[in-house]
């Protein structure tokens, strides 16, 4: 059904009418294409999406076009998609150094997909104004997704809202296309490569492990590393064994600061893990305790508990939806602490935590009361491989 428009008899809908819930099955489905190109986080909110499109279309084949960090972290893994895509630069979907709509690349690219013959292609990524026209680029018989002002229209599209969760978002697209919810919480299964990795770099005692994770993307959303110190001496003295995950410079300096900031022993394995590792080191941890960042959004999804450093906004948009496992430590700051510009309106250009007034109490009360829920040492997750694999594994092009 349409607002406004006309579903054709191949179950398109006319540009520039929205389509209401509860859209239809596309009708002969056997190649689907989801685009989905951002952030290691950005991607775990859509594996609910994922799964329900697995769900309405189970003997369809599903390719996530997505970026490099998808392609490490889901080839040969278990789950809702059947291989992973690399897009190519294109600007606003992968910012990269040469991005272009037009370059060889994206040239060699878009051939190769429209030879795929998609009958269905769904953007999951933004509000459309860069991705959609990429999405129509591909060829497929119907595309859907979001639409913010000014974006071009889709087959089948809604509004887009800054104001919404990525998990409902992805999952209200999906609708679009007959695909209704088939869980709500993202999940990633472990694979034994995963499990050997983490051995390979974690102790064999049975003291329970908490890590920690002090970076985000954005410097507003980082908790002060000597807020992380405080915790980590806290932790060691309950008796866990605290370690330090992360990549990146930014990273490998608040790691440094929280090992000069705090006596109490540190297992820093920042830097030093590939994405498959990072999971199965989560994996193994009683609790993850970090900013709002991708590594907080894995804990979840491979079933570790987690206490999360949040700004109230991004808590609306990505924390997670349950409580009994998943604490939330928020700040309703919106001024920048160096210039009063309330950030809620404009970005003021300074990178001023916003979250350094989180009180080190709520943390800690959160962690500990985690940490004493009783929780395997090994997650069950991982104590449950090497196994043979439940489904055929993904596979990556490039």
């Amino acid at each position: 059904m349409t607002a406004g428009g006309a579903v054709t008899a191949g179950g398109a809908v006319t540009a520039g009418s929205a389509v209401t819930a509860g859209s239809a099955v596309v009708p002969g489905v056997t190649r689907i294409a989801v685009l989905r190109a951002n952030f290691l986080g950005d991607l775990v909110l859509t594996l609910p999406a994922l799964a329900a499109l697995r769900s309405a279309y189970p003997a369809a084949e599903i390719t996530l076009l997505g970026a490099p960090l998808h392609a490490d972290l889901l080839g040969g893994r278990p789950g809702p998609w059947d291989r992973v895509v690399v897009v190519p630069p294109w600007p606003g979907v992968r910012d990269a150094p040469g991005a272009g709509r037009d370059t060889p690349e994206v040239r060699r690219f878009l051939v190769q997909q429209r030879a795929e013959g998609y009958d269905l292609a769904l953007q999951l990524h933004g509000g459309g104004g860069n991705s959609n026209p990429l999405v129509s680029a591909l060829g497929a018989r119907v595309t859907a997704g979001a639409r913010d002002a000014g974006a071009p229209p889709l087959d089948r599209w809604l509004p887009y809202s800054s104001d919404q969760h990525e998990v409902f978002r992805c999952l209200e697209l999906a609708g679009l296309v007959g695909a209704a919810p088939v869980t709500l919480e993202p999940r990633l299964d472990l694979v034994p490569a995963d499990v050997a990795a983490a051995d390979d770099v974690l102790p064999a005692g049975p003291g329970p492990l908490v890590a920690l994770h002090p970076g985000a993307r954005d410097p507003r959303r980082r908790w002060p590393a000597a807020c992380f110190a405080a915790l980590a001496g806290e932790l060691a003295t309950a008796g866990a064994q605290v370690v330090l995950v992360g990549s990146g410079d930014d990273d490998r300096r608040a790691a440094d600061a929280i090992r000069a900031a705090t006596t109490a022993p540190l297992l820093d394995l920042v830097g030093r893990l590939p994405l498959g590792a990072l999971a199965g080191v989560l994996a193994r941890c009683r609790v993850v305790v970090a900013n709002d960042s991708g590594p907080r959004h894995l804990a979840e999804a491979v079933g570790t508990a987690t206490v999360g450093v949040f700004l109230e906004h991004n808590l609306l948009n990505a924390g997670p939806l349950t409580r009994r496992r998943h604490r939330v430590a928020v700040s309703t700051r919106t001024t920048c602490p160096a210039c009063g510009v309330d950030q809620a309106r404009s970005r003021c250009g300074h990178d001023r935590s916003l979250v350094a007034d989180v009180p080190l109490e709520t943390v800690r009360a959160a962690a500990l009361d985690l940490l004493g829920d009783g929780g395997p040492s090994v997650h069950a997750a991982a104590a449950a491989l090497p196994a043979p694999a439940r489904q055929p594994l993904g596979r990556v092009a490039r």
